[in-house]
């Protein structure tokens, strides 16, 4: 990728144009850490850029940035530019191009205001970011309110920087991020969630959020995870301490590549205990937390414009989290429904995590390991033995009963009661005839 991103900037180079590597990936050049996107910034216009290479998209040039595809890769190609008045807190009202130096100016942090000249390794620092690279700290170019009124992303940007680099926040901009909290709300909810993301799938997202309590941010973004603060545990169960306590240290034992789903199933995994919260005479209670959270995750993650496959997920982790405690006494047929969940390996994650920030038992866990690992998948979710159809053959008349009775088959063949279609068409002959009772419902998922 690389390698592609340099014959961009040779061939610029060639018709006479300044380009250089611009942003992140000079500041993790620079920190010895292979950088994932290359963005090049150029006196070249857009027009010039779509005109020079074959495959481009204009995916904002009236800011001056085109995309430039090449050698299976996306490319940001940006013209040296100065912004016009942020007149909404978003985005600027327009731009004008400039020189290298005026556009490094207009950046948001000073590790992100570098360039490298990639044919030559000459870095231009024009806002000092070289020395906070070094010192790890993150300080806003110019004045930290003036640039975070720009640009109200740029306080999530500020945490999720320090969260993800182990960097600290220089106090001016510290200063600035707590005092400003509050108008993040002006930001898109789409944009939020993207920062939030990045925050919570990497590394360090105990940090992240202790980071964002601390600024002011989570209240202002996620209140109902801010709610967690202070919510007592019982401590037979909980000897690490409050709710919010136990989140983060879950978020700190995430694996290095989480995924959506587990990364938010563990932050909002105990978002209804603040609303269920009672103190028992036995002990303290958070009865039907996991029911009251799964709706109060479905509607955060709505706010937040998660997809509708997202949203569902995820509030299934969120739901089904408590039923853990008792799969070693399950029947067969409710642990195979359990295991055949499309979510149940992010549940069961999610579940390990949950023990290790308690109480730190992995009984259930190892039991459900080995479960899952001795079971074949035609056995946890066998092919249905009889179908609707062979009822009506049978001489059932379409309604209620024939559900009843497939429902029955289902639970029967999962318990291992039924084993054939014959079996299982014999139960139902009975079953037509009044000979056989009904067996009890299935119990509910979450008893």
């Amino acid at each position: 990728m690389k390698d592609a991103a340099i014959q961009i900037v040779r061939r610029l180079r060639e018709v006479g144009h300044t380009a250089y590597f611009a942003g992140g990936c000079v500041r993790d050049l620079l920190r010895g850490v292979a950088a994932h996107d290359f963005d090049i910034a150029t006196s070249a216009t857009p027009d010039e850029v779509q005109h020079l290479f074959p495959k481009t998209i204009a995916v904002g040039a009236a800011f001056g940035v085109v995309l430039v595809l090449a050698a299976g890769h996306q490319f940001e190609v940006a013209t040296f530019r100065c912004d016009e008045a942020y007149l909404d807190g978003r985005r600027p009202s327009g731009v004008r191009y400039g020189s290298p130096e005026e556009d490094a100016h207009r950046r948001d942090f000073t590790i992100n205001g570098l360039f490298l000249d990639p044919l030559t390794d000459q870095i231009f620092d024009f806002v000092g970011g070289r020395a906070d690279i070094e010192r790890q700290l993150i300080r806003c170019i110019g004045e930290a309110r003036h640039r975070f009124t720009e640009d109200k992303l740029r306080l999530l940007r500020c945490v999720r920087f320090a969260c993800n680099l182990q960097f600290a926040i220089e106090p001016a901009t510290l200063a600035a991020v707590g005092a400003m909290a509050g108008e993040i709300q002006v930001v898109s909810a789409e944009r939020i969630r993207d920062e939030l993301n990045k925050i919570f799938t990497r590394p360090h997202a105990g940090t992240g959020l202790e980071l964002l309590n601390a600024t002011g941010l989570l209240s202002a973004v996620l209140p109902e995870v801010a709610a967690l603060k202070g919510v007592e545990q019982p401590a037979e169960y909980h000897p690490e301490g409050d709710v919010f306590t136990h989140t983060r240290m879950m978020l700190d034992a995430l694996p290095a590549e989480p995924g959506l789903m587990l990364a938010w199933a563990v932050l909002l995994h105990d978002v209804g205990k603040p609303p269920t919260f009672v103190r028992a005479p036995d002990r303290i209670r958070f009865n039907d937390h996991d029911a009251v959270g799964q709706v109060m995750a479905e509607e955060i993650l709505r706010r937040l414009r998660f997809s509708n496959d997202e949203i569902e997920q995820i509030a299934l982790c969120v739901g089904g989290h408590m039923r853990f405690q008792h799969v070693q006494s399950m029947r067969q047929a409710k642990l195979k429904r359990l295991l055949a969940r499309p979510t149940f390996p992010v549940e069961l994650e999610l579940h390990r995590l949950d023990c290790l920030a308690s109480h730190g038992k992995l009984d259930n866990y190892d039991f459900l390991k080995a479960t899952a690992a001795a079971m074949p998948a035609e056995v946890i979710k066998p092919a249905p033995l009889v179908t609707g159809h062979d009822l009506l053959a049978l001489g059932f008349t379409p309604g209620l009963l024939v559900g009843e009775v497939l429902k029955e088959v289902a639970e029967l063949q999962l318990e291992e009661q039924l084993q054939s279609p014959a079996a299982a068409l014999e139960y139902a002959r009975q079953r037509l005839a009044g000979a056989m009772p009904s067996i009890p419902p299935a119990p509910s998922e979450t008893d």
